[in-house]
This record gives structure tokens, sequence and C-alpha cells, in this order.
């Protein structure tokens, strides 16, 4: 009986395509984020070149990680890599973008180097940031693995596939759900327990967009579940807490739930 579920175990192993270990992975992606910002940074270098010498183990070890993916992708893993590494100084730029919205909305925050250090919200949109670059370039798996790291060390779950625009904050980070085709404009801001999901789960829905879409300057506050990909949070928009919608609303609405009544939502 034992010598056939090891034999079972051994063709199971053997059918599996192969897959970069998530050690690895994270890794990697750890000493990214320590070399894109200092804050993050074990230690100073000292000198450019250390730096340099730092930056091109990475880019080896990014090319390992691709190499376990070389069947599964259209491009090689030297040009994934090459292409990653052009949309480093664009993913940077805006990350500092969204740590100085996060300093702006949050009283709390100190400088921004506090909020690249500390804040899980800013953890949680940097790897967001990076596997939705490898997600755009059509890289399997990879973008999955580092928005699951994400997830299970901020509790803050953003499906690389989300289209995300600039200065976003997520303040109070944990418990937040984005899903696959959100689209998200600049300037929002997210508090806890928010969900941008779906209306409907059916797989034959896969291709289809089945998310919200959330127009600029939109705030949405802690619990507010939003769903359908029909559903438009208009610009300028302010969704309060608990508030539950299926429905698209205009530019500039209040929407909020009154407790204690009969649970209708009110728009001002």
């Amino acid at each position: 009986m034992r010598k056939s579920f090891i034999d079972d175990l051994f063709r199971a192993h053997q059918a599996t395509d192969p897959m970069p270990p998530p050690s690895m992975v994270y890794g990697w992606l750890e000493g990214l984020l320590k070399l894109l910002f200092p804050e993050l940074s074990d230690s100073r270098y000292s000198s450019s070149r250390t730096l340099e010498q730092h930056f091109n183990a990475l880019n080896l070890e990014l090319y390992n990680i691709l190499e376990f993916l070389r069947e599964r992708m259209e491009h090689s893993a030297k040009e994934i890599e090459d292409a990653f590494l052009d949309s480093l100084p664009d993913i940077r730029s805006k990350l500092i973008k969204d740590a100085n919205a996060i300093l702006e909305g949050d009283p709390a925050a100190v400088n921004t180097g506090e909020v690249i250090r500390t804040y899980p919200g800013f953890l949680a949109i940097a790897v967001y940031r990076i596997a939705h670059e490898f997600f755009r370039q059509g890289v399997p798996l990879l973008p999955r693995i580092l928005t699951e790291y994400a997830h299970a060390k901020t509790g803050v779950d953003i499906h690389p596939g989300a289209q995300i625009g600039e200065r976003f904050c997520i303040d109070h980070a944990t418990g937040i759900v984005i899903g696959e085709t959100v689209e998200i404009g600049t300037d929002v801001k997210i508090y806890q327990g928010v969900t941008l999901g779906a209306l409907s789960v059916k797989k034959e829905m896969a291709r289809t967009k089945r998310h919200p879409t959330i127009q600029d300057r939109v705030v949405i506050y802690s619990g507010a579940t939003i769903l359908g990909g029909q559903t438009v949070i208009g610009h300028d928009s302010i969704i309060g807490g608990n508030v539950w919608l299926t429905e698209s609303v205009p530019p500039a609405s209040r929407i909020y739930y009154e407790a204690f009544t009969t649970q209708k939502i009110k728009k001002s």
C-alpha cells in the first residue's frame, strides 16, 4: 500500500511542470525592494560599483527564476528580464508617488521613509506593481507567487492583473480584495476591509470584465463592497463604510449606509 502511494507521488512529481521555488522568488523580491528603497536596506553601499554588483546579481536570480517557466512563456527569459529591467525606473517612480499619497492621506504618517519602511499598504502596492509588470508581459505563475507573498504579509489581496493608477493610497491595510479586472484611476484611497469583486464566480466569465471600475479621486471607506464588471464609481465620489454596491454611481456621489434604519443606501 505504501509502495503504491510512493509510486503515485513520484508520477505526480514527474508530471508537474517545472516551477520556481517560492523561497527563491521571495528572496529575489526582498532583495529587489531593498535595492529600490534605501529605507528597506540592511546596510549602505560603499560605492556605486558595489550597488551595481548587487543589481547584476539580482538580474541573474531573475533570469534563473524565469528559466523555470521558459516552456510556458511566449518570449525568452532574457527578453523578459530586459523588458522588466527597462520598466524599473517607471515602477520606482510610481511607488514614490504612492508613498507620498499615503503620507498626505494619513495624519499619523511622519515622512515617506516611515511609509516605505513600516506601512503594509505600501508593501502591498509595491509588490503589486512589480507583479503587474510580469503579468503584462504574459509571464505565467510568477505574478501570483509575488502577490500571494504580499497577501500573506499584509492581508491585502491584489490580483496582478488589476489596473491601478498613480498615487494609490491604502490606509490601515488588511482584509482588502482587489480582483483581476478591477480598474482604478489616479488619487484613489481605500481603507481596510474593502472588496472590489465580481458578482459571479462562474468559470465561463474568466475572460470577461468581472470587477468594478473606480474613477479618479474616489475614497472608499472600511468594509465597503463593490461588485460587478459594469459597476462604475464616478470620479470624486465618496463611498461610506459597510456600503454594498452592485450598480454604478455618478461622479461626485456620496454613498453611505445609515445604521439602525431599513438598511437603504442613501445618496446625497
